[in-house]
């Protein structure tokens, strides 16, 4: 019996509230959290990685279903499954940055596409090296590490216990900032080079007045950017598994503390 006369199988109800978890776990991760994932697919794995954890764990649902405590609790279990996707989204707004600055730097910044992440707008560019990270993310088995750490989270974090300490809101902020300095380390090289690039077509423009930049710059910039892009996107790539890994440390620093 779970107030107001209503009643409720404890074993579904103990595996809605596990899902509760879960599902914003996926809400706001990569790869899960994208628009393209049909929303039965993602309560599908959330009820599957449910039964796992309540066959690992002894999670114990609130008694009462329609109480301001359970209300609460569900609440702060949301909240917790936002916080472990939303730590690993912020390392794959890195490439974006980076597509960005690369993209505008060419001259290509207005072509623009549909993010199937977040269903937003963003430069083609952007899109490639989202692409080329999220491959890399799933080579590397960071969707079953974090599957692992949602599991682990109920020993550290079960349901109930205060968890939202200044230090892990603190971690998540200075994470927020490695993001976005990986963005601009992972655009250097050929933004770099772009930036030099632009520096001597304006040279060439005060020395030549007469000289159409828009005939010379913009063919020049996006040749010189496709040849340095084919030639870092090596190392870039290397970088690119870094910020994977640096993503899933800090998810779970934020789990495990």
């Amino acid at each position: 019996m779970l107030g107001f006369g209503l009643s409720i199988e404890p074993q579904l109800w103990a595996l809605l509230f596990v899902m509760v978890r879960v599902g914003a776990t996926f809400v706001a991760a990569p790869v899960f959290g994208a628009v393209s994932v049909p929303l039965q697919v993602r309560i599908a794995l959330s009820g599957g990685i449910a039964v796992l954890v309540l066959g690992a764990h002894p999670v114990v649902a609130p008694p009462q279903l329609f109480a301001l405590a359970t209300f609460l609790a569900v609440a702060s279990e949301a909240l917790v499954g936002l916080a472990i996707g939303f730590v690993l989204q912020i390392a794959f707004a890195a490439p974006l940055v980076a597509g960005e600055i690369i993209g505008n730097s060419m001259g290509i910044g207005f072509a623009a596409a549909i993010d199937p992440q977040n269903n937003r707008s963003s430069t083609a560019l952007g899109q490639f090296m989202l692409t080329l990270m999220t491959l890399l993310f799933l080579s590397l088995n960071g969707h079953l590490m974090l599957v692992e750490l949602i599991v682990k989270s109920y020993d550290v974090m079960p349901p109930g216990a205060g968890w939202v300490a200044p230090e892990r809101l603190r971690d998540i902020s200075l994470f927020g900032g490695y993001a976005l300095a990986a963005g601009f380390l992972l655009a250097l090289p050929v933004g770099f080079l772009l930036l030099c690039l632009n520096l001597v077509v304006g040279m060439l423009s005060r020395s030549a007045p007469a000289l159409n930049l828009f005939a010379v710059g913009l063919p020049l910039s996006l040749a010189v950017g496709v040849v340095a892009l084919a030639v870092a996107f090596p190392a870039m790539g290397d970088y690119m598994i870094v910020i994977v890994n640096e993503g899933l440390a800090a998810t779970q620093s934020l789990v495990l503390g």
